[in-house]
């Protein structure tokens, strides 16, 4: 009869011998035991599991079946944010990424780069404690995703277990790419269609459907991969690069993907690219591109990270996927500011999996540069294999029967004429009552782009505009579930849904509140620098622009777009209801105040020889200073470089205090 004792030595027994079998053959195609043999180790695992369940662990192989169906998934946020990549798509492009890297060090000095393949998968984020892993998530937007952990268990390629757990840091936060290999993609597709459900357009959208099955039963049965390309913290590993740092999750037991090249110059890196496009329909998966990252770590913590992605990497995308359909007509539709674009109706064409109808013509000068008519052969591509894009006319096969695109001289959704500044490309309709663009504005306040309200998408806030139950913003916060449920394709659940999550919408950050507000040429970044700047919405309203021109980052279209905003008296009586109805606008958080330059406030001027003046700027606000673009009794300190112009001479008529580069550099290393 077997103990408990005697079941615990087994279990773990099998637990390794599993784990071992399931690395041989799904991260390193080295299978060294029959499929047959396997499956009466993992049989034995399962009887003793269910025996004695108090012995099953959390990394037992028996994870990989799936557990119990999930009511939802709940938020994981991330530790360290997971940021998107800056693309490029000419030759171009990656000289001047090199450019910029050498500009921002003020360096010269040769670079050496990893460069991978961009796998056309999902980014998912999988942490480890102590060699176990606890937790994987979706990126979601960067600062929260969703806890997959049950899911993501079911891929083979994740370790449960690091390989010598023993070398590896209390926490791990290994981030990598999802995929679903082509020969499983067409499997799943033909299962599909035989139970009579709708087949999946590509591979990531199969991938992606999968990884958010609330049953982890069915992600199991779904075959995907795992492919590690790095870790959160570089600095957990004690890595100087990223080559290390790949071949350490390597002998952790990660799958790290075999067309990886370590590239001493940016020659290589293109000789590199050019050889993943030529062996790119040899593979057995997707690849959509190129990840070019600076090697060496110490440069990429220097280059540190802009508002959405990292200065030292990008991701050089493979020239869009084309086919050759009809452009039956053109549409204007009318945006959020008043933007009239026009919109080309295609003959549909699957492109790379996707069929396609609709591809935005950007703006007039587009059609007559490209030299479009309705009723043209076009060749139609998607940019960075997504965007819909009209890339050409057929002229040769033209018969003489298309017609001319001519562009409306007033608006058509309001009638007023159209108006084009000389500075703009758009024609837009100044009209601030116009229908089309008030919906889309209060579709895009509650967007995910916004302030992510559930069950308000674009459609659903149509159908409110159009019911009358909605015309401006504040009107959002007056629903009740009364009106809402009696509602075409509402229901008494969906309606609690919505008026909860608005209620819940009441508290966002101040970047977020004027992200959802949709102020021209106030964008993320711009959003963030003034939420770091005045914290506060009040304070925010009263800026003047010559204050906010004062702002490092702020330039004259911002200052001017954002002033106007608040001085517009339709949109403080807005702000001021939306106040009346419960907005609390969250405080920009103090911490900064603990840094060694909190209060100071700096000016840049001259040449700087021992760092670049970005790098200069960026190492100031790391440490809680602030950097300013003009001279003002807000300046506390100006660094003068050589050839310091007029803003040293005002600085010193002024009494504020002049720093030297060595004694600006003498203060950072203090900080």
């Amino acid at each position: 009869m077997t103990t408990k004792e005697d079941a615990r030595a087994r279990l773990t027994e099998l637990q390794d011998l599993l784990n071992h079998h399931n690395h041989q053959y799904h991260v390193l195609d080295d299978p060294q035991i029959a499929d047959q043999e396997y499956d009466q180790l993992f049989k034995e695992l399962l009887d003793l599991e269910e025996a004695y369940p108090a012995l099953a662990m959390p990394d037992s192989p028996s994870q990989r079946i799936g557990g119990t169906p999930l009511p939802q998934f709940n938020p994981a946020p991330h530790r360290l944010p997971m940021l998107s990549l800056e693309n490029g798509f000419q030759d171009s492009d990656l000289d001047k990424f090199q450019e910029r890297l050498q500009r921002f060090l003020n360096s010269l000095a040769p670079i050496t780069y990893m460069a991978e393949p961009k796998l056309d998968g999902l980014a998912v984020e999988i942490i480890y404690q102590q060699g176990v892993m606890v937790l994987g998530a979706t990126r979601g937007d960067g600062k929260t995703g969703e806890d997959i952990t049950a899911n993501l268990r079911t891929i083979p390629s994740i370790p449960l277990r690091l390989k010598d757990h023993d070398q590896a840091p209390d926490l791990l936060e290994v981030r990598g790419e999802v995929f679903m290999p082509f020969a499983d993609f067409k499997k799943l597709n033909s299962q599909q269609l035989a139970a009579g459900d709708a087949a999946f357009a590509n591979p990531r959208n199969a991938a992606a459907g999968a990884l958010r099955q609330l049953d982890s039963k069915i992600t199991a049965k779904r075959s995907m991969e795992f492919c590690c390309y790095g870790v959160a913290d570089p600095a957990a590993l004690s890595c100087s690069s990223q080559a290390e740092v790949l071949n350490r999750l390597q002998k952790f037991g990660f799958k790290v993907n075999s067309h990886i090249e370590c590239c001493q110059d940016m020659a290589q890196v293109k000789k590199h690219y050019n050889h993943l496009l030529e062996i790119r329909s040899t593979l057995s998966y997707d690849i959509d591109g190129m990840v070019v990252k600076v090697n060496e770590l110490e440069l990429q913590r220097r280059l540190g990270a802009k508002a959405r992605s990292p200065r030292w990497a990008i991701a050089q995308k493979f020239p869009a996927i084309q086919s050759i359909t009809r452009l039956e007509d053109v549409e204007f539709q009318v945006g959020r500011t008043g933007a009239v674009t026009p919109v080309a109706i295609l003959q549909p064409v699957n492109i790379g999996g996707a069929v396609v109808q609709r591809a935005s013509l950007h703006n007039e000068d587009e059609i007559i540069r490209k030299d479009l008519r309705i009723g043209d052969q076009v060749l139609v591509g998607r940019a960075g294999d997504v965007i819909p894009e009209v890339v050409k006319a057929i002229v040769a096969d033209r018969t003489g029967q298309e017609r001319a695109i001519h562009f409306p001289e007033s608006c058509p959704e309001c009638g007023q004429t159209l108006h084009r500044p000389e500075e703009e490309k758009v024609r837009r309709c100044i009209n601030s009552n116009c229908p089309a663009q008030l919906v889309r504005s209060l579709g895009h306040f509650t967007s995910k782009a916004g302030l992510d309200i559930e069950g308000l998408g674009k459609k659903a806030m149509e159908q409110l505009h159009n019911q009358g139950l909605i015309a401006a913003i504040p009107d959002i916060y007056r629903l009740t579930e009364e009106q809402l449920a009696p509602l075409e394709g509402w229901a008494e659940k969906s309606a609690t849904n919505a008026v909860k999550s608005i209620k819940q919408s009441l508290n966002p950050t101040l970047p977020r509140l004027l992200a959802a507000l949709g102020i021209r040429y106030i964008g993320e970044t711009i959003s963030q620098l003034l939420a770091d700047h005045y914290g506060d919405l009040a304070s925010l309203r009263q800026a003047t622009k010559e204050e906010l021109l004062e702002i490092e980052g702020i330039g004259p279209q911002a200052a001017t777009s954002l002033s106007e905003y608040f001085a517009e008296q339709e949109n403080s009586a807005m702000l001021d209801q939306l106040l009346s109805l419960g907005l609390k606008v969250k405080q920009a958080p103090k911490e900064q105040t603990q840094l060694p330059l909190a209060g100071l406030n700096f000016l840049f001027t001259g040449s700087l020889t021992l760092l670049s003046r970005n790098e200069a700027k960026v190492r100031v606000k790391e440490l809680g200073g602030r950097v300013a673009s003009s001279i003002s009794k807000k300046v506390t300190h100006v660094v003068a470089g050589e050839k310091a112009g007029s803003k040293l001479t005002k600085a010193q008529d002024m009494g504020i205090e002049i720093l030297e580069e060595e004694k600006f550099q003498q203060l950072l290393n203090q900080g």
